[in-house]
């Protein structure tokens, strides 16, 4: 998911193409992808994003376009698209490996068996390394926040926790950048 304007964080560079140590965030998430066990990528592109798209064509991505109102009716519209199950990962998590990509799709299971599962890490976490939390919820005697990796599977939505500071940085502010650039 890489179609968000990025109007918290500032500045005149969308903020998938906003750079942490260097290279895009968007690029730096594609990297994650490439490295783990996911099969195909779709990169799901809104109006509110024309560089992002058209940096991502010139990279060969498969692009699906979104209509740009917002992450849930874009991720519904990315979802009309592909099949399930599938991950999806916001791309203003610059910090996300490959293996961190895998323990979540080990934690859903495979195949007919796989589960939805919403990755989230402590707010603790996230207030302890610095960056902010715009959504939080709570799971048994636990304050989450989600982490920006899902997988839809259309069946059993489940919590899948980690306490992963590659899950906690969701670059939403210049301080979430900052920490990130920091951590990266």
């Amino acid at each position: 998911m890489c179609g968000g304007a990025g109007t918290r964080l500032g500045g005149d560079t969308e903020k998938p193409l906003v750079p942490v140590a260097g290279t895009p965030m968007v690029d730096r998430v594609r990297a994650a992808l490439a490295t783990s066990r996911v099969e195909r990528i779709h990169l799901a592109v809104s109006p509110l994003a024309p560089a992002t798209r058209g940096h991502l064509r010139a990279a060969g991505a498969r692009v699906i376009e979104t209509p740009g109102e917002g992450y849930i009716a874009d991720l519904d519209a990315a979802l009309d698209r592909v099949e399930q199950p599938v991950l999806t990962v916001a791309a203003d998590l610059p910090l996300v490996t490959g293996a961190t990509i895998n323990r979540v799709l080990a934690a859903a299971g495979d195949g007919a068996d796989a589960r939805s599962l919403t990755a989230a890490v402590p707010v603790a976490l996230k207030r302890r390394l610095g960056v902010s939390v715009d959504t939080a919820f709570d799971h048994g005697d636990r304050r989450l926040a989600p982490a920006g990796v899902n997988v839809v599977a259309g069946i059993d939505d489940d919590i899948y926790e980690r306490t992963d500071p590659r899950l906690a940085v969701n670059v939403n502010r210049r301080a979430d950048l900052e920490v990130a650039e920091a951590l990266s």
